[in-house]
């Protein structure tokens, strides 16, 4: 596998080849400074840019146009990182040689077309596109409660730190969606395009200057972007104490959710010792949450934690019986104690390691998962493959308790059900 970085000046192209796909993979990445009242907007924007372009009038002609091309797809997907909203609109298609000469070519046109005549009438969106989107996105906001498990961490997360990108709603909110019109709409998307720091990445069998050449003639952003901002949240401040917070829904399961903040961590902390206290406490099935809390004690239906090193923040996600939250609650400390306390074999860092090197095979199979570990070291400066199995085998125990004693819980959510003894008589 090859890699090669060009900058072109408004963006960054990133360059992979390799031999062990048949298929092309593009990925184009925009990523700002998250704002609330924006990432309703964002969504919104995304939804309608793949419904029609100016020449192209239905999603369904999209679909016609994709399957004209072999099959190609073209997706596009949200997300926050730590400080960024980051959007990618995503690309797959044959080689060439599996197909016929220029379709690799007239599949980027296809995607430049997506991006840069979207159907737009007197600097608005097209009403008919804009409504059809607003209906649906309508149905999925207030669906989106119905997931009790995530909500339980949206919730989570919104009273962990009301003022953090942290408590931001991925999928946006009902409110802002009654105050985007075409025109704001419209005008949202000149900002993307215009303002949006941009990373171009294109992994396949490739040829690095025919690419380079192809990609310069179609695409044509030619605002020159300013220095990137970082992505990782500022250091939270230690907690005081543990909050408790218990709101109330109707469910058959209780949903726990414990947050704790990573506090102090300095860079190699977050890269390498961070991700084997994860996987020991909760990130694997041999995990201690696993075993002591799920298996030994049966206080819970599922148990795992969750580390996200971008915003300096651990999260423990629970589905227990409203009974037994304080059993499960002081079981899920103790485990935490425990690690903070040096309680880690060897044997089992070990078993931790082999855990997430074997993590790599599922990367090096999949283009996406390439493109992403590629787009990471961009973004927040993390290492190569190679360096990451390097440095990982070289943790050692007394660096992954140095972490465990910088994981500071901050708050006990509870999304409380009803009790055992009340479902069991329905």
């Amino acid at each position: 596998m090859e890699y090669v970085k060009k900058n072109m000046g408004s963006y960054q192209l990133h360059m992979i080849r390799t031999t062990a796909f048949k298929s092309i993979a593009v990925n184009l990445f925009f990523h700002n400074q998250i704002q609330k009242e924006k990432v309703t907007e964002r969504n919104f924007l995304i939804n309608l840019l793949l419904s029609s372009t100016k020449n192209i009038q239905s999603k369904q002609d999209l679909s016609i146009h994709c399957q004209d091309l072999y099959a190609a797809q073209i997706s596009c997907n949200n997300r926050r990182i730590g400080a960024f909203l980051d959007t990618s609109f995503s690309l797959s298609v044959l080689e060439d040689q599996y197909t016929e000469k220029g379709n690799f070519r007239k599949s980027l046109e296809l995607l430049h077309e997506i991006l840069f005549h979207p159907n737009i009438e007197k600097e608005a969106f097209s009403e008919k596109d804009f409504l059809m989107i607003k209906e649906q996105l309508e149905t999925n906001l207030k669906a989106s409660k119905e997931n009790l498990s995530y909500y339980s961490i949206v919730r989570a997360l919104e009273n962990t730190d009301s003022k953090s990108p942290l408590s931001i709603r991925g999928e946006g909110y009902l409110e802002d969606l009654e105050k985007i019109t075409p025109h704001t709409l419209y005008k949202h998307y000149k900002e993307m395009i215009e303002k949006d720091t941009i990373d171009l990445f294109i992994i396949g069998n490739i040829d690095f200057e025919k690419t380079k050449e192809e990609v310069e003639e179609i695409f044509e952003f030619k605002t020159f972007k300013k220095e990137k901002g970082k992505a990782i949240l500022p250091n939270p401040k230690i907690p005081k104490k543990i909050r408790t917070i218990t709101e109330e829904e109707e469910s058959n399961q209780t949903h726990l959710v414990l947050v704790s903040r990573l506090c102090d961590l300095e860079e190699y902390e977050r890269k390498y010792p961070l991700t084997l206290y994860n996987i020991l406490l909760g990130g694997s099935g041999d995990s201690r949450l696993f075993k002591e809390v799920r298996e030994k004690k049966s206080l819970c239906y599922a148990i795992r934690s969750v580390v996200n090193k971008s915003d300096n923040c651990l999260l423990i996600t629970a589905g227990i019986t409203k009974e037994r939250k304080k059993e499960a609650v002081k079981a899920i400390q103790e485990q935490i104690k425990a690690l903070a306390s040096g309680k880690i074999q060897e044997e089992d860092l070990l078993k931790a390691k082999e855990f997430y090197l074997s993590s790599f095979d599922a990367i090096e199979d999949s283009m996406g998962r390439i493109i992403e570990s590629y787009y990471m070291m961009e973004l927040l400066g993390v290492d190569d493959i190679e360096t990451k199995k390097k440095k990982m085998k070289e943790v050692s125990v007394e660096e992954v308790i140095a972490v465990a004693k910088k994981v500071k819980m901050e708050l006990v959510y509870t999304l409380e059900g009803e009790s055992y003894e009340k479902v069991a008589t329905k």
